[in-house]
């Protein structure tokens, strides 16, 4: 906590620094080092090292970039053995393509006349001299690529700092309260059934790598959890609830009436099974695109919110689990609540209660003793008998 709060000091001075129409971008970078390393943010922390010249990384940089340059006009094979050879250097120095030498970092240092490599202090310092003596170059630096190259530097800057400022600000507040909701849930679901903990477990996983194939197998793995809970909490059925067929592929109908089943509070029930209808829409809707190959419009932010929809359904689906004992089977017509009974056996509460009635003075109910109840036709016979006395 002590070097957390350290680091957001030095961040809030690098950020002064950088919005201020005087600030010096080398003190900013050299704040904006300190923080990365207090935080151990490598890549970061490398990027403000090349701002201020270390040659230890600008060497195999500068050789890198002027190979490329060369490239550009002749592409010959041996240039690209070349490449090929500096690459392996840079991979050796740790440097990331996509934060230390992408197109955007190598045209900021490809003009001699901007700095190049150069400390951003000396560069800073060449283009106030210029600016003082009117003079628009010195024969080597000029004031327009100077200043081009120090506003890209501090815009680069800028956006390090701001990340790292507000990962650090709000660590302890959103992130910390998905980590207690997911924890919550991976224990639960452990409980009921490892492997489907395993599945969302590697979903979450997946959303955090590179690779869009994994994003996409997040999507899936979501769907098929929803899938097998289902089958765990309500197996699939021939009767209908509500005019919603309950059969094998309708697993978000079978989540739906399991919650039904097994919340009390209307309130409560409706906003859980609007949960779910949402998620299990959602989720379709994306798998469709996926399986369609439309990539541009399936990305990680999608494969994020699929996990975080179905951590906070499977929330409200978990948290009424002792309520209804079906994760081994069938219910039981013999614990069950006349809440339960008149949504599984789509019946008048009037039914219902008097089934619990017969229940009780007899004991124990069976199919004969069920057939004999007022209210319970044929129909409601059959469906009773499907439910809860399986052959």
């Amino acid at each position: 906590m002590k070097q957390q709060k350290e680091a957001l000091r030095v961040l809030e001075e690098a950020l002064r620094e950088l919005e201020s129409p005087k600030g010096s971008v080398l003190s900013a970078i050299q704040k904006l080092s300190r923080a990365a390393g207090i935080i151990g943010n490598d890549d970061v922390k490398i990027w403000c090292a090349i701002q201020l010249g270390d040659s230890n990384y600008t060497i195999s940089l500068n050789k890198f970039l002027t190979i490329l340059m060369k490239s550009a006009n002749e592409n010959t094979e041996s240039d690209q053995q070349a490449i090929n050879a500096v690459v392996d250097e840079l991979n050796a120095l740790q440097l990331n393509p996509d934060t230390h030498y992408s197109s955007e970092e190598l045209s900021a240092k490809s003009a001699e006349s901007g700095g190049g490599y150069k400390n951003i202090g000396f560069i800073e310092e060449r283009y106030a001299d210029l600016v003082r003596t009117k003079r628009g170059n010195d024969g080597t630096y000029y004031k327009t690529n100077l200043n081009d190259h120090i506003n890209y530097v501090r815009k680069k800057a800028h956006e390090f700092a701001s990340a790292l400022f507000n990962q650090l600000k709000f660590s302890g507040t959103a992130s910390n309260c998905f980590d207690l909701l997911k924890n919550a849930v991976d224990d639960r679901l452990l409980d009921l059934s490892p492997p489907l903990a395993e599945q969302l477990m590697l979903a979450f996983k997946a959303v955090s790598a590179k690779k869009d194939e994994e994003w996409s197998q997040a999507l899936t793995t979501c769907r098929r959890l929803l899938e097998n809970l289902a089958d765990e909490l309500f197996p699939p059925t021939d009767n209908t609830l509500k005019g919603r067929p309950l059969g094998q592929t309708h697993y978000i109908n079978r989540l739906w009436a399991f919650m039904d089943a097994s919340i009390e509070s209307n309130s409560n029930k409706d906003l859980a099974k609007t949960h779910v209808d949402f998620l299990g829409a959602w989720i379709e809707k994306i798998n469709k695109l996926s399986n369609k190959g439309v990539h541009a419009e399936v990305g990680q932010l999608e494969a994020v919110k699929a996990v975080f929809h179905t951590y906070l359904a499977l929330a409200d689906i978990l948290e009424y689990l002792d309520n209804l004992q079906t994760s081994k089977g069938k219910p039981d017509i013999n614990t069950v609540t006349i809440d339960e009974l008149e949504a599984l056996l789509d019946v008048p509460r009037k039914v219902a209660k008097e089934i619990v009635k017969a229940r009780i003075k007899e004991g124990h109910i069976d199919l004969d003793t069920l057939s004999q109840v007022d209210g319970v036709g044929p129909k409601t016979f059959m469906k009773a008998k499907d439910i809860f006395f399986p052959e």
